[in-house]
């Protein structure tokens, strides 16, 4: 199989500035003095990827990107604040206090007769381990994932450059890849992830022939570390657009790569799994267009609760109290979900205490106990998930209006309820008459 990524010789459709609405007003102003310092220092400078795609969608972009036929050393030179990171990619970062503008320097095939320079590698089975081969504006718009990807804003006279059809996919809502996508996704399977992404962020369409082809490379997700693909999962889901991403993932085949366990259960059609999951992502979108934060832990708490709620069901069976079974669950679900996403050690412990949290929200309503877990720090999140489980089916109402009840009432009335639950006492308990002493035994505790 060719593995070079074609770059075909003709000339690029040059958008003037009359011609579309990228505004520079519209434009992080770090991201214009990178852009114009290394236009007077000689070099080509363009901002390049989800920002133009953005700029051109009407959008507000989180990021500003730049490319140029600057080196990497050569923009060190250029700014003081800049610094090199990547070893597979070399990229530089300028600092702005909180704002980081991306420079790369443009990139070209993997094959020595485009002329490239630098290095780069290629693996046996296609995936890249090193992409340092420097090339030309051309080339490095041929080798970039998506066609809505590789369009170009020039410093210089405010053009759009487009050498992939890039405008007319935005125009008419198409992901398209650029090249062959067997070869692209080989090279890079998190591109396939990154399609479902877009596809959800822009609401874009994927058509049948590039969906058919995730679908048959979906298992090469295997070959990603976990740890880049945690990094993955919470660029999916703590975008703002985390239920229509699970969809999409579910459509492609993709999701069951991610978390396997939960989609065993999925397939099985385990009651209340699906609305559970699908009104926990609704939540969050709700939350990330509210300005609300989300954690990491209460999101993968959701995702895998099935897997843990099944497992602690049948070690309940087995006699195993409801806290200590849902501990035991938790930690062999969390161990083998590490097989394929990582999760951080700093989101285990809150994951874990969501989990066993729900047994006290259920079990223990009398006595002092709900007192003292109200204040508890982890008690809101635990709440929210035990709404979620109501909302799904899973527990009866009553827990929840309980629950709701209790924390919006002051001291007085919360020791009510706890008493109201608690179990009728049969009588005063008889105090038992301790029995007297021997004398030697008193003798020898005294000494005497």
């Amino acid at each position: 199989m060719n593995r070079r990524i074609p770059v075909i010789p003709h000339e690029p459709l040059i958008i003037p500035r009359s011609e579309h609405n990228i505004s520079r007003a519209n434009i992080s102003e770090n991201a214009l003095k990178v852009l114009y310092r290394l236009k007077n220092a000689g070099y080509a400078a363009y901002l390049v990827g989800g920002g133009v795609r953005d700029l051109l969608l009407g959008r507000h972009p989180k990021d500003f990107d730049v490319a140029t036929d600057a080196r990497p050393e050569e923009i060190r030179k250029l700014f003081r604040n800049c610094r090199l990171i990547g070893r597979r990619f070399r990229l530089a970062h300028v600092r702005f206090g909180r704002e980081i503008i991306e420079v790369a320097t443009f990139r070209a095939p993997h094959d020595a007769g485009e002329g490239g320079e630098g290095e780069g590698a290629l693996r046996d089975d296609g995936m890249i381990v090193a992409d340092n081969v420097y090339g030309t504006l051309e080339s490095d718009a041929w080798r970039r994932d998506f066609t809505i990807n590789a369009l170009y804003y020039n410093i210089a006279d405010f053009s759009v450059v487009d050498y992939t059809g890039g405008m007319a996919d935005l125009r008419e809502g198409v992901l398209r890849v650029i090249g062959d996508p067997r070869v692209r996704f080989q090279e890079d399977p998190v591109r396939m992830l990154r399609a479902i992404r877009f596809a959800a962020k822009l609401e874009f369409h994927i058509p049948e022939d590039l969906s058919r082809v995730i679908h048959e490379m979906a298992d090469r997700l295997a070959l990603v570390p976990a740890a880049r693909l945690f990094d993955e999962v919470l660029k999916l889901f703590l975008s703002g657009h985390a239920h229509l991403t699970f969809e999409l993932l579910r459509q492609h085949g993709l999701f069951g790569q991610l978390f396997p366990a939960t989609q065993h259960y999925l397939e099985a059609n385990e009651p209340f799994t699906l609305p559970f999951i699908r009104q926990a992502l609704i939540n969050t979108d709700q939350r990330i267009a509210a300005g609300k934060p989300v954690t990491p832990a209460f999101l993968f708490a959701t995702l895998l609760w099935t897997p843990v709620r099944v497992a602690a069901a049948g070690l309940r069976e087995q006699g195993v109290s409801p806290i200590q079974s849902l501990q035991m669950a938790g930690e062999t679900v969390v161990r083998e979900q590490q097989q394929t996403v990582t999760l951080p050690r700093r989101f285990q412990t809150p994951m874990r205490e969501i989990w066993t949290s729900q047994a006290r929200l259920v079990e223990h309503r009398a006595g002092k106990r709900p007192l003292a877990f109200v204040e508890h720090p982890r008690f809101r999140a635990a709440y929210d998930f035990l709404l979620l489980r109501c909302d799904a089916g899973e527990v009866e109402p009553e827990y929840c209006q309980w629950w709701t009840e209790f924390q919006a009432a002051d001291e007085e009335v919360r020791q009510a309820m706890c008493e109201a639950l608690a179990p009728a006492r049969k009588g005063r308990r008889r105090r038992r008459r301790r029995r007297p002493r021997s004398g030697n035994a008193a003798g020898r505790r005294t000494g005497q």
